[in-house]
């Protein structure tokens, strides 16, 4: 479908295309030289409507990289097709038009296509500018967020668990503790999720206040959270443990009647055996701990030796629990 826009039509297409990308459109004669520019422009020093004399397309940059722009403006105007992307330093800062500190020049890309009216004359050309640093600094944020929770800012469950295999190989021993707020469910339908995501950002932060040095912390889903404590014994994981919930339950104490009282449970394993198992005990863990009614904390699974009886007993009734919940779906 042939789309024809008008002068109107095309500015507003214009706008949103400046204010959506950040991109900066460009109008150039049939020489290079800039007939129209959009309000980005100005923060590159060049303000046409004060100028008297129309800046050229190479105005923007200076040394070799004029030479570049203007061949490939020349390239762009030789030929239909798009003329691809070429990246070049800016010559002013956003802040002082005669700047010529290093550190502060962007670099940009253009990208230019060649305007024929209906007698098939070429009378100039389109050109995008986009913001390279802008560009790169989305990517870096893109692959900060496949590692870390967008939220908390935390590792993810993928990271973690390459985290917790590697400690797992290296046989440090330590323990892994699996956390979880009490009733995040019921909060999140009664509160909504602007609130639900306030305590996850809460408790993350939390958990960085109260972690010990060298600890690993990641969120694995929504409300799970988890923290690799390497090379201590049972007694002390499950000292920290219990400090960190008692001491969140004193410090999430409603204001008022209509808030919510704060508590979080805790599942505690040792660094033994496989991913899978060491997973799999802490969940189980979590699960007894949340089940006693929440702010409270089980252990579960490790070698045979630091194993009661009474521990192999709760943990192998919830697993047969589990999955007996599983056959019955």
């Amino acid at each position: 479908m042939k789309m024809g826009f008008g002068d109107k039509e095309g500015a507003l297409l214009h706008d949103l295309l400046e204010h959506a990308t950040g991109d900066i459109v460009l109008r150039l004669n049939e020489h290079g030289f800039i007939d129209q520019g959009s309000e980005g422009l100005a923060a590159l020093g060049l303000d046409i409507a004060q100028m008297l004399i129309a800046p050229h397309l190479a105005d923007l940059t200076s040394g070799s990289h004029t030479g570049l722009i203007k061949r490939h403006f020349d390239a762009a105007m030789s030929s239909e097709d798009a003329s691809g992307w070429v990246e070049f330093p800016t010559l002013h800062c956003e802040h002082r038009a005669d700047c010529s500190n290093l550190e502060c020049r962007r670099w940009f890309a253009l990208n230019l296509r060649r305007l024929v009216d209906d007698t098939g004359a070429v009378n100039g050309a389109l050109g995008l500018l986009r913001s390279v640093d802008r560009v790169r600094k989305l990517e870096d944020e893109l692959f900060a967020n496949a590692l870390t929770d967008p939220l908390t800012g935390l590792v993810n469950r993928r990271v973690f668990l390459g985290r917790l295999r590697g400690e797992l190989q290296d046989g440090t021993g330590g323990f892994l503790v699996l956390l979880a707020i009490d009733r995040m469910r019921a909060l999140l339908m009664q509160y909504g999720q602007r609130t639900a995501d306030e305590i996850n950002w809460g408790f993350a932060k939390f958990l960085e206040a109260m972690a010990l040095p060298g600890v690993e912390l990641a969120q694995l889903d929504g409300e799970r959270f988890a923290v690799i404590l390497p090379g201590v014994t049972q007694e002390d994981a499950r000292h920290w443990t219990d400090d960190l919930l008692k001491t969140f339950s004193s410090l999430a104490l409603p204001s008022s009647g209509k808030s919510p009282r704060l508590t979080a449970s805790a599942g505690i394993t040792p660094l033994a055996n496989s991913l899978d198992s060491t997973m799999r005990e802490a969940e189980l863990a979590l699960v007894m701990a949340r089940a006693g009614g929440g702010d409270q904390l089980a252990l579960c699974g490790g070698a045979p030796a630091s194993r009661t009886r009474e521990g192999i007993a709760n943990c192998n009734a919830v697993a047969d629990a589990l999955g007996d919940r599983k056959q019955h779906r």
